[in-house]
């Protein structure tokens, strides 16, 4: 089988879900393959956090800390693109509830101080608060918390309902999705790529490479090598009365968010570590990441931590050397797109846009060029 599309995105995750819609959207014929099935990687087992106001530098264990100034115009760019999504996609499980990032010790309220003037200068508002302030506003919050940020913008999309969405829409919009297809092959000749599969091959003059922890394979199919590492997080959940948490909670200096979900779930995030990335099987659970975790709740949300421990499990994400996002087409490999890295669930509509814009040669948006796939690039593989 030899087929033609306008545009083949590898990956039905999120991003490639997203990306998907808004090819469809701008009039191309979009084929999306997936090695097993859509949404049980790293898209559907995140905490689903949408990050608008700065987020902490560094999640436990981290190396580089997250340059996070660079990424507040994004932040605002997608938060926009999220509101638009909603509107036009059907059961995409957006919540915007607001959040607080709370701080404990006077470096991190000034660390509060300087993220709300870089959040200003961006045009994302935030409100700096005192400890006591921020517990008059939420009660819920511990004694030791000395100051916190309000952004009414933050919030979260269900994970297990917002990548199936977009992908249901985009096929409904025209997209074609072959899952339980993995990409085995890549090659480029006469200004097209020819991407094989097991049960055959597409012809496109665009391949988008979204396939999160597998991007960096994919990418070496293509002959480019990519300095992309993929780990494993680990994700808690703990019982809760319905509506006793209605906002998202994270600390300005620590890897940790909290928030309930719709199922009543006290969901537990933060980019906590867990057992080596696994090709196939999810990665095994740290029990001391599950006991930091929890003990971060006991301290900063004291009447939370009695919760029955529902569930613990992790899931695949993908990084670069410097913890930031990579976006673009990769030099020396024209029409070949990758897009992903640090914080992709939060960024995947903006991503799908300026991926869009890019191969199609229209209005690309906040300038990207900083995250480049230029700066990850090595040796070919072939």
């Amino acid at each position: 089988m030899h087929t033609e599309a306008d545009v083949v995105v590898i990956g039905a995750g999120i991003v490639g879900a997203a990306t998907a819609l808004a090819f469809t959207r701008a009039g191309s014929r979009v084929v999306v393959l997936d090695r097993t099935t859509p949404n049980t990687a790293g898209s559907g087992t995140t905490a689903g956090n949408l990050h608008i106001q700065t987020i902490h530098a560094r999640r436990p264990g981290q190396g580089p800390a997250v340059d996070v100034e660079r990424l507040l115009p994004l932040q605002k760019a997608t938060s926009g693109l999220w509101d638009s999504l909603a509107a036009s996609v059907p059961d995409l499980g957006l919540v915007r509830c607001g959040g607080f990032m709370v701080a404990e010790t006077e470096d991190q309220v000034r660390r509060l101080h300087t993220k709300h003037q870089w959040e200003r200068a961006a045009g994302i508002p935030t409100e700096v608060l005192t400890g006591v302030e921020a517990r008059r506003a939420l009660p819920l919050l511990g004694p030791t918390i000395e100051g916190a940020t309000w952004c009414a913008w933050d919030g979260f999309a269900e994970p297990d309902m917002a990548g199936p969405a977009l992908l249901r829409r985009a096929v409904a919009e025209g997209a074609g999705l072959h899952s339980g297809t993995p990409v085995t092959s890549l090659h480029r000749a006469n200004g097209m790529w020819e991407v094989g599969t097991p049960g055959g091959s597409w012809h496109t003059p665009v391949v988008i490479d979204a396939a999160g922890p597998w991007m960096a394979d994919i990418a070496a199919l293509a002959g480019v090598g990519l300095q992309l590492t993929p780990m494993s997080l680990q994700m808690h959940s703990l019982a809760a009365a319905p509506k006793t948490l209605e906002v998202l909670v994270q600390h300005v200096g620590e890897g940790m968010s909290i928030k309930q979900d719709r199922r009543d779930r006290l969901v537990l995030g933060g980019g906590w570590p867990a057992g080596p990335f696994h090709t196939v099987d999810p990665a095994p659970v740290l029990e001391h990441s599950t006991t930091g975790n929890i003990a971060q709740v006991a301290r900063l949300l004291p009447d939370l931590s009695g919760g029955q421990l529902l569930e613990v499990w992790t899931g695949p994400v993908v990084t670069t050397p410097d913890e930031m996002p990579v976006i673009g087409e990769v030099e020396g490999a024209p029409g070949f797109f990758v897009a992903g890295g640090t914080y992709s669930f939060t960024f995947a509509p903006l991503w799908a846009e300026l991926l869009t814009a890019l191969a199609l040669g229209g209005e690309t948006g906040p300038d990207v060029s900083a995250f480049s796939p230029a700066r990850l690039l090595r040796l070919s593989t072939q």
